[in-house]
């Protein structure tokens, strides 16, 4: 998509820095229908909470922690990013199954790198920052990057982010996009629904095909084991009796041995 919309008055919330933290973090923790987020970078976020732990001292956690309360209460959430999440990240994000299993949605297209947090469709970040905790401003004065950014609730502007948002994300740019053969290892229009259950069906019909191929092999299998288990135990028999012969016929040799002769007195 490209556009240069006309000229017109919005209302709007201008941030930078800490400001991030306050304004974008609040609104996601709050949020009753949506998180739709859209960042280059991915890292783990650690934000202020209640303690992990009656223990703990600390009050900070993951933001997955929040996410996962979210995805319980119903909220959809989705992550567009442009590559890889940090191992911390990935870390935290194994930790929570409701996630992990469908909770919070990760897709990844090398091209992404705005920057925007769409809340409940309502309210809108757009700016500078990525989703870590250097972006967002969750940490010290000395240690954050530099970023500005909006915040709007402005309709025209949600529906256009929206719009742009939700084309990357189900592949509707993906068809001419240069990197699809170079660079790109998984286009996201492979994500729609007709290629799923495509790929879906194939998965299973190569499942069926394996499991018939070990049906039959596993009767022919099972017979060879058993006769060779067979042999074995009759040759271990076989040794035995040949053994206990042997020693039969020691015992009996032993016993018509020549006395000793009597010492001479």
């Amino acid at each position: 998509m490209d556009f240069v919309l006309p000229d017109r008055p919005i209302t709007m919330q201008l941030i930078s820095g800490r400001g991030h933290y306050e304004a974008v973090i609040a609104a996601v923790t709050k949020a009753k229908c949506s998180v739709w987020i859209a960042t280059a970078n991915l890292k783990e976020l650690m934000i202020e909470g209640r303690r992990v732990s009656v223990r703990s001292r600390s009050r900070y956690r993951s933001v997955l922690d929040t996410f996962d309360e979210l995805a319980r209460a119903g909220v959809e959430l989705r992550i567009l990013h442009a590559s890889r999440p940090s191992r911390p990240f990935r870390e935290s994000f194994d930790k929570h199954p409701r996630l992990y299993e469908g909770g919070l949605a990760l897709r990844e297209c090398p091209r992404v790198h705005l920057k925007t947090v769409i809340v409940d469709g309502r309210s809108c970040y757009l700016g500078s920052a990525n989703w870590t905790g250097a972006g967002i401003g969750a940490k010290g004065a000395g240690r954050r990057n530099f970023e500005v950014g909006i915040m709007t609730e402005d309709e025209g502007v949600l529906d256009t982010i929206q719009e742009l948002y939700d084309r990357i994300w189900r592949g509707a740019e993906c068809g001419a996009c240069k990197l699809r053969e170079d660079g790109c290892e998984a286009p996201l229009d492979l994500f729609r629904p007709e290629r799923l259950i495509k790929s879906t069906s194939a998965a299973k019909a190569g499942a069926t095909k394996v499991s018939a191929k070990a049906k039959t092999a596993g009767p022919a299998k099972a017979k060879k084991k058993t006769k060779a288990a067979k042999a074995k135990t009759e040759t271990k028999a076989g040794r035995a009796k040949t053994a206990g012969t042997a020693k039969a016929k020691a015992k009996a040799n032993a016993g018509t041995k020549a006395p000793a002769k009597t010492r001479a007195k």
